[in-house]
């Protein structure tokens, strides 16, 4: 089939790539020049292990091109996906949909036979009404129809969660538009995927509440965790305990940072002003919202018992400052709220991420990227893991820098207690 993808964010680009590879014409859309070149000569402007590989081979198969001319683009194609950013409005907690409606007006006018525009990008109840609107305003009905497809991909983990994916889910009341996209993703389908067609606005829906619920074990067993501090009790036992039971199941119930990256954080607080549009109450949402933004404070608080109070000139290291491990997305990570924090108070701050330098630190004070761990590492009073890469878990801390006893506040719980005390050093965890 012949496909356009309208934007290469993460999106767009890993879901491109990924129709190209099973055998589909795609055309990835942009903007942006500079990013185009670079995508042609099989250079990704996001951290995603496999996708540079993906890229170059399906490039040069001639199944993947990448383009500026959206009109002509969208005229060459039977499907088109719209996979603009929307982030949440500036000073505000609902969605821009701003690119969303400006990229759905171009689209009209390019409209040359019957046409499927696709809602890839997360996006709240009832914008797809608006989108058949603005295509209306150009085009009879019966050339076009208007889908929501939501994506649920994980940054780190894209091409597989494409490939592999849980679901798929459809949202038309359209038939033959149904038959369509079900024989777009048979491949997935045939592996396993479970396909759901269901309305418009369903599928708008489902990707909220889907992001919001799995915001909501995260930020529940962090507040656990801080009860099982006080408690003398190991979260994780209880992350076990609970996950064994399926009706809750163990993925998402590991204590740590706050929820960060691209979705959760943007996405709880668009349901929310949903909600608030059709004067519905989502207590539970606005808790865990709430009690998210004050995880960074508790950790930081944790911190500040460690040092016996005393920050100022302390030595801290952080091991990754990425919201998660295998992207290099900074969005909503803990590290940008604890890191000015703690610059703030006096602290000499080292940091090490295997995706490299971070420019949200460039004018703090005392804060300088290192590009080994060693380096990272050496003259520390605090070593703080944040982020859990596979580069960080099997360091041998005692044998990396001999003759300094340093602290380590493992905010992943990626060690035993017993062999990092059993190297000498200090060792702290989460909810232990």
């Amino acid at each position: 089939m012949k496909l356009c993808m309208i934007g290469t964010g993460y999106v767009g680009l890993v879901s491109g790539v990924c129709f190209a590879d099973l055998g589909n014409d795609v055309i990835c859309v942009d903007n942006n020049l500079n990013k185009i070149k670079l995508l042609r000569k099989g250079k990704i402007p996001i951290y995603e292990p496999g996708l540079s590989e993906l890229v170059v081979k399906n490039f040069k198969n001639k199944r993947l091109e990448f383009s500026t001319d959206l009109k002509k683009s969208v005229k060459n194609s039977d499907i088109i996906f719209i996979c603009v950013g929307t982030p949440t409005t500036r000073g505000g907690s609902s969605a821009d949909l701003s690119q969303v409606y400006k990229v759905a007006k171009e689209i009209s006018y390019s409209i040359n036979k019957f046409k499927i525009i696709i809602t890839k990008s997360t996006v709240p109840v009832t914008t797809g009404d608006e989108i058949e609107k603005i295509l209306s305003k150009n085009n009879n009905k019966k050339k076009f129809s208007v889908v929501s497809n939501p994506e649920f991909l994980r940054e780190g983990e894209a091409i597989r969660d494409f490939i592999y994916p849980d679901r798929v889910v459809i949202g038309t009341s359209d038939k033959k538009t149904g038959r369509i996209l079900k024989n777009l993703y048979n491949p997935l389908i045939s592996k396993g995927a479970s396909y759901l067609q269901t309305s418009r606005r369903a599928a708008e829906l489902i990707k909220y509440a889907s992001n919001a619920f799995l915001a909501t074990k995260i930020t529940f067993i962090n507040e656990i965790a801080n009860l099982c501090e006080k408690t003398g009790i190991n979260v994780e036992d209880i992350s076990i305990g609970m996950g064994l039971d399926k009706r809750i199941g163990s993925r998402f119930l590991r204590a740590g940072p706050a929820y960060g990256g691209s979705c959760f954080p943007k996405d709880t607080k668009a349901i929310i002003s949903t909600a608030d549009k059709f004067k519905t109450n989502l207590s539970v949402i606005k808790s865990v919202i709430k009690s998210n933004e004050n995880r960074s404070k508790i950790l930081l608080q944790r911190v500040y018992q460690i040092l016996k109070r005393k920050i100022r000139n302390k030595k801290i290291t952080f091991l990754g400052v990425t919201f998660k491990a295998n992207t290099d997305d900074m969005r909503d990570s803990s590290s940008l709220k604890m890191i000015p924090w703690l610059s703030k108070k006096g602290a000499i701050i080292k940091y090490f991420d295997p995706t490299g330098y971070k420019n949200e630190f460039s004018k703090l004070k005392n804060v300088t990227n290192k590009t080994t761990i060693k380096e990272a590492v050496q003259g520390s009073d605090l070593v703080i893991i944040h982020t859990e890469w596979n580069d960080f878990k099997s360091i041998n801390f005692k044998n990396l820098v001999k003759g300094k006893k340093f602290i380590i506040f493992d905010m992943r719980n990626i060690y035993s207690s017993t062999k990092v005390k059993d190297q000498g050093l200090k060792y702290y965890s989460v909810g232990k």
